[in-house]
């Protein structure tokens, strides 16, 4: 059962995910700087190269999961179960749809692209997973801040 201490940390924290969901967009662009930068994205031979990649990795992976899950997991289940109400499940569907809408969308433009410029699978496979997780992100963010702003 729910304590009206569950519910005002669910409340500060949905709001704080609300504001960390864009900045964390961000980051993860900025870190795909790092990777769009390299001379040779086919041939990651240093170690330096691999730990870009994996840090991409891990990255991905959580904000994946936190987007599937609506993140928190070190938090009580009740306050977990508070944080994702009906409004929150709705955005983060729609966050999701979103995501998937622009991964297609980049591959498509990658085929295209593919067709007149060979394009290494790493590059595309980076830009689709970046396209996708971006925009859900952003979308998620956008959708529970103004959840919070009119309710």
């Amino acid at each position: 059962m729910a304590t009206s201490n569950d519910h005002a940390e669910a409340d500060r924290l949905g709001r704080k995910r609300a504001r960390m969901l864009p900045f964390l967009a961000v980051i993860f662009l900025t870190q795909q700087a790092s990777f769009f930068s390299l001379d040779d994205q086919s041939n990651l031979t240093r170690t330096v190269d691999h730990v870009k990649v994996s840090a991409w990795l891990v990255l991905t992976i959580v904000l994946l999961a936190a987007l599937w899950t609506g993140g928190f997991w070190l938090r009580s289940r009740a306050v977990r179960a508070l944080m994702d109400d009906e409004v929150t499940r709705a955005n983060r569907a729609s966050a999701l749809s979103l995501g998937f809408l622009l991964s297609m969308v980049a591959a498509i433009i990658l085929y295209i692209v593919a067709m007149v410029q060979p394009i290494g699978i790493k590059l595309a496979l980076h830009t689709i997973v970046t396209a996708g997780i971006t925009g859900a992100l952003i979308r998620f963010g956008m959708l529970e801040r103004r959840a919070y702003r009119d309710g």
